[in-house]
């Protein structure tokens, strides 16, 4: 088949955004979207003589129409059809097509989204142009300083996407950090996006429709420039990690300076950054506000220990034995009902914190030391809802070491949701080979469980 005409039925040809889809004429085209377009364009080169154009020749010279040579054959290119048709015609070409922006306030949990749209909900065309403006909308309406370095990132990602690839385009804000992911990898190293200069991209008629109306400079000085701005705040550096299967890239800018970068999670194909066991081990013993040994928290804390000046057991004026504060005495017994260690509330063995809660686990433990050294190693998850993704890796790992777990009881030990678990950490151990099923060869076996590479 003539690689100028429409699209297999299968798919199977990667489609370059200059494209011509012969079949699709100007009625496939959102004519909204086409002439706030032509405003824009106008806008930025009032002079220029493509403005008194027709519309479809006007489309030809911006890359949005193609012409065949030797042929009267003419149609949308792939491009045009991307930035300026409807989401139900676009998918007809690329089936995979799909566009997201979700937004959460406040603390990240689970898909409880406090804004989201997507290519499909009918509310708009669903095209790329004004998915670029309608997240433009959100993630600037609170960081005017940084419009120009945001909109570098959204433009990065809609031109380098790989639209026949898995997943489609997915923005997410959260309070402090924006997470930019697209289908397809970078064409170049992730250290050398950030240096300037050429850049390979995947959709470069999109990127020229962009420069027109003046929303980003020439290829490969976008990144540069947004390093740059985060360096100016001295906030921790812009990161790019890639996944396979499906192939898939993430941008994230996190709005933080660095120092405190490690108290932040990210709940979505998270970047992997490598730390060794003892890094990890320090740096969750020192940490300040939710650490086990915490000083507000520690056994020992000057304030309350057992040997303060103030309360010690042994101090003269209140003796173990001294009658109006002995440690037998009804309002200080260590077994007193509002401060007892097997009080209901705070007790061990409470119900709704016990790894044995029925309706959690199907398997006891039957070996106590174990199971208290699970809930502790898991301490630090429980306190933190936001924990860097390498050291909630470690973590897990270090939890499989002791015994294979199932999924609950991994959920129930970190408090984090099975699901979370299960796409941002366990199936990315698993594919690294750093953990493996128990029952490899029955994924769905009712009591499948996870457990360290070492223990097989």
């Amino acid at each position: 088949m003539n690689k100028y005409t429409n699209v297999s039925d299968s798919h199977s040809m990667i489609l370059t955004d200059n494209l011509i889809l012969e079949h699709y004429g100007l009625n496939e085209l959102s004519f909204e979207s086409v002439n706030h377009y032509r405003e824009k364009f106008a806008a930025a080169k009032p002079h220029h003589p493509w403005n008194g154009l027709e519309t479809k020749e006007f489309l030809y010279k911006i890359g949005a129409w193609g012409k065949l040579r030797n042929s009267s054959k003419e149609g949308v290119t792939v491009a045009g059809l991307l930035m300026f048709s409807e989401e139900r015609i676009i998918t007809e070409v690329l089936p995979q097509y799909f566009l997201e922006y979700r937004e959460n306030r406040g603390d990240f949990e689970g898909n409880s989204w406090t804004k989201r749209f997507t290519s499909q909900d009918g509310t708009w065309s669903g095209n790329v142009y004004d998915f670029y403006f309608k997240v433009m909308a959100h993630i600037a309406e609170d960081r005017n300083s940084l419009q120009s370095a945001l909109h570098e990132a959204v433009i990065n990602t809609l031109v380098h996407a790989d639209y026949s690839g898995e997943g489609g385009i997915v923005i997410e804000k959260e309070q402090n950090i924006i997470r930019f992911s697209n289908p397809g990898l970078l064409r170049t190293s992730s250290d050398a996006v950030f240096s300037g200069g050429m850049s390979h991209l995947r959709n470069p008629n999109l990127f020229k429709m962009f420069i027109l109306i003046g929303l980003c400079k020439r290829a490969g000085s976008g990144l540069k420039y947004i390093k740059a701005a985060w360096e100016e705040h001295h906030w921790k550096p812009p990161e790019f990690s890639e996944h396979q299967s499906p192939e898939r890239t993430i941008f994230t800018l996190m709005f933080f300076p660095d120092e405190t970068a490690a108290s932040h999670e990210t709940d979505y194909e998270h970047p992997v950054i490598q730390f060794e066991n003892d890094e990890i081990d320090e740096w969750i013993n020192q940490d300040i506000d939710n650490s086990v040994n915490n000083k507000i928290n520690l056994i020992n804390n000057e304030i309350n220990s057992i040997n303060n000046n103030l309360n010690s057991i042994n101090r003269e004026g209140i003796s173990v034995n001294n009658d109006p504060n002995s440690v037998n005495k009804q309002t200080n017994s260590v077994n007193n009902k509002i401060k007892s260690v097997n009080k209901e509330v705070n007790s061990v063995n409470k119900r709704t914190n016990s790894l044995n809660k029925q309706h959690d686990t199907h398997t006891t433990l039957n070996n106590e030391e174990i199971d208290e050294q699970l809930w502790s190693i898991a301490e630090l998850a429980r306190k933190k809802k936001r924990l860097h993704p390498a050291v909630m890796e470690q973590i897990i790992l270090q939890l499989c070491s002791k015994r294979p777990l199932m999924l609950k009881e991994l959920a129930h030990l970190l408090e984090r949701t099975s699901d979370g678990l299960r796409n941002n950490y366990l199936a990315k151990l698993l594919e690294e080979e750093k953990i493996q099923l128990k029952y490899p060869d029955q994924p769905n076996h009712p009591k499948q469980a996870y457990m360290a590479k070492q223990d097989l």
